[in-house]
């Protein structure tokens, strides 16, 4: 399966999401609703968002523990199966193109403030071909014009709010809930749609950088970023202009413009013109990025074509994009501005009912690898309330949004049956619940969510490298039972624990005999958990002679022919699963690397098996040089070096032994000291101690050995 590049950072994050959100419920919306509500909309959008958070937060959560493309779709498919998840993925498809066409139709509003003769439709196709062009050179060059207009846009508004706060009128408030609280529940189901763009970025979480904390992250800056602007900003815009003006004839399509040419004049009109198309171009622009991630993520599980899953050389779903884009054409040719919004606003909140659904079925399933970055607070109250209140909304909205929003569980219903149902069978982790009731459970879900684990990695507060980096190394040229072997890494994980090592071992031999130690591609992985232990320790075992499986059977047994040279005992507290899990993960994608059995076997000691296992942009080896930048470290202890806080001098290697260095350590010519570290820390000391692409072992014994290899066959 081909693979999307993760590129995007947390201001890629909170840019997308907020740039897809600022634009029709500021820009275009409050006519609309004050049309309905009269002066109680800045009530109606707090509301709103706040209706909405349990969606937001449950949403935050599946993000982190399933970052793929595909956001919602994904999320139901593997939580409870295919059926709703074709009924998630068809919504939120329709319902993100529906939002782009609803910037579509504002960015033809403000044009014609300007340009009243403007043809509106042809303006908004040329858009939406502008929009595909951009999306099909890959989610970076996306998310770069994305971080600009979102920045002027913010300034912008910031202005604008900022000058109306001044000139509102506190009488323009008066009878504020007069029109009776029916059209005021309309209007907040009818301004759902502009929060919808806050997990826009949960359909590309695939391409986010660090997921555990940049997405939760990011899309909540932007929920509170958006809640503001929208209260505060509809408050002045009320204040300001007036409801009357806001609300003229069926509402007011360019309010912001409105509000602009009351508080700074013509001038202030053109900006917030211009401000306007940056919003919508924003939130188009977000939306077919977005929007086009569905169709890819339900062809690569089999309910839509594989045409949809075609990859460009850019690294983007390019027949998803096109097909995005036509959808959105499509809806322009439909829907009137209040349909498109409704229609988007109720099957967004059915959305986030069965998201919230989603995150108490994963918590329940039991399911180990289930190991979000971000866990939603107060559960499970904050999800019973986010499935509750949608339905009430909706009916509020009337009987287009009900029957539009009904239709669409239908025919995700009928597409499943008709075409997916034939194409492949996979069910949910609801299954997994049911398990603990005594029926099924799905075996590939837990495997696909390990994987996920291994792509994502340990999070920076795992100990990962210090753990490796005390670990005890055994070392062994002839082959080796497996009983023996374990006997001995028992062994000295119990003068690490203070745990009796029969105990230890028995815990290890176990897991192989019920078949839950992983043993692959010439390594196995024996593991447990302890109570009352302080954290994770870890043993490391070379066998160049192989391993002799004589105890078990393990998860997945190795090839005849295959030998096991590697073996990684991990003892972890019984608290801290998911630690153990990451751990675990971290190894195994280590292990998958196509150089790692050859750099195992000819690491030439206990310190560069150590270095074996270790990520390059987290590790630095400097070696102590009589001349240049690092000779300066002679003479030094470790606490002299003044290293970062979070970084840590892990090893020596002194005249062919290893030392663990302490404070008081002294550090010698020809010392060569390892230095783990976050990526930032270690590029900083590199620079300190001009230290280049040598300071990766891996990369250094790889290019050692390629210059040998070249001196041989030079004449």
């Amino acid at each position: 399966m081909a693979t999307l590049k993760r590129e995007l950072g947390l201001f890629d994050v909170y840019a997308i999401a907020t740039g897809a959100t600022l634009s029709s419920g500021f820009f275009l919306l409050p006519g609309l609703a004050a049309a309905q509500a009269g002066s109680a909309i800045p009530f109606a959008y707090l509301l709103a968002g706040l209706v909405l958070l349990p969606g937001i937060l449950s949403m935050a959560e599946l993000s982190t523990a399933m970052p793929r493309a595909g956001g919602i779709y994904y999320f139901l498919d593997r939580s409870m199966g295919q059926r709703v998840g074709a009924i998630g993925g068809f919504g939120t498809w329709t319902t993100l193109t529906l939002k782009s066409a609803f910037a579509l139709v504002g960015l033809g509003a403000y044009l014609q403030v300007y340009f009243p003769e403007a043809p509106a439709g042809p303006i908004a196709f040329a858009f939406a071909a502008g929009f595909a062009a951009v999306n099909l050179f890959g989610a970076k060059a996306t998310s770069a014009v994305q971080r600009v207009m979102t920045v002027v846009l913010l300034a912008m508004l910031g202005w604008l709010i900022g000058a109306g706060v001044t000139a509102v009128d506190p009488g323009a408030f008066d009878g504020a809930f007069d029109l009776g609280t029916s059209p005021f529940f309309a209007t907040v189901g009818l301004v759902i749609v502009s929060y919808m763009g806050l997990t826009h970025v949960a359909s590309v979480s695939e391409e986010v950088k660090n997921p555990d904390r940049n997405l939760a992250l990011g899309m909540l800056l932007a929920f509170a970023t958006v809640l503001l602007v929208y209260v505060l900003g509809t408050w002045a815009m009320v204040g300001a202009v007036g409801v009357e003006a806001l609300s003229a004839g069926e509402g007011n399509l360019a309010p912001a413009a409105s509000m602009a040419r009351v508080v700074a004049g013509p001038a202030g009109e053109a900006v917030m013109t211009v401000a306007a198309i940056l919003a919508f171009t924003s939130v188009g622009n977000a939306g077919v990025l977005s929007a086009s991630r569905y169709p890819l993520a339900m062809s690569r599980d089999h309910v839509l074509p594989a045409a949809l899953r075609r990859i460009s050389r850019w690294g983007t779903p390019w027949v998803a994009v096109l097909a995005t884009v036509g959808l959105i054409v499509l809806w322009l040719s439909l829907f009137d501005p209040s349909g498109i919004a409704k229609l988007a606003s109720a099957f967004q909140l059915i959305m986030f009912a069965l998201a919230c659904l989603a995150v108490i079925v994963m918590r329940e399933s039991g399911l180990a690898p289930y190991d979000p970055g971000f866990r939603a607070p107060f559960y499970p109250w904050v999800q019973i309330v986010g499935i509750v209140i949608p339905l009430p909304l909706i009916v509020q909205m009337g009987w287009m949004a009900t029957l539009l929003s009904v239709a669409f569980v239908a025919f995700g219903i009928l597409w499943y049956s008709i075409y997916a149902r034939d194409h492949v069978r996979r069910e949910g982790a609801i299954y997994h619940v049911f398990e603990r009731l005594g029926q099924q459970r799905n075996q590939g879900l837990e495997r696909e969510l390990r994987q996920i684990l291994k792509e994502k990695g340990v999070r920076d507060a795992d100990p990962f490298e210090k753990l490796i980096a005390s670990s005890d190394v055994l070392d062994y040229e002839g082959a080796v039972p497996f009983s023996k072997l374990v006997d001995r890494a028992s062994q000295a994980l119990s003068l690490q624990l203070g745990v009796s090592a029969p105990v230890l071992a028995q815990g290890l031999l176990e897991g192989v005999g019920t078949g839950l130690t992983p043993m692959s591609q010439g390594v196995v992985l024996p593991h447990l958990h302890l109570d009352s232990i302080p954290g994770p320790r870890m043993v490391l075992a070379r066998v160049r002679g192989g391993i002799e499986i004589d105890t078990g059977t393990p998860d997945v047994a190795p090839a005849e022919d295959e030998l096991i040279q590697a073996a990684f005992f991990l003892a972890s507290p019984a608290a801290d699963h998911g630690r153990h899990l990451r751990i675990l993960a971290q190894i195994a994608g280590r292990v998958d690397d196509e150089s790692f059995l050859t750099e195992w076997l000819e690491a030439e000691d206990n310190l560069e098996l150590r270095e074996v296992m270790l990520r390059d942009e987290r590790m630095l080896v400097v070696e102590v040089l009589p001349a240049g930048a690092s000779s300066a470290l002679a003479g030094m202890t470790i606490a002299d070096m003044a290293l970062p806080e979070s970084t840590l001098a892990a090893m020596i290697r002194r005249r062919g032994q290893l030392v663990v260095p302490h404070d008081d350590t002294v550090i010698e010519t020809g010392d060569r000291l390892t230095i783990l570290g976050s990526p930032r820390d270690i590029i900083d000391l590199r620079h300190r101690y001009d230290v280049h692409a040598t300071t990766a072992p891996r990369w250094w014994r790889r290019r050692r050995q390629a210059g040998v290899q070249r001196s041989r066959t030079e004449p």
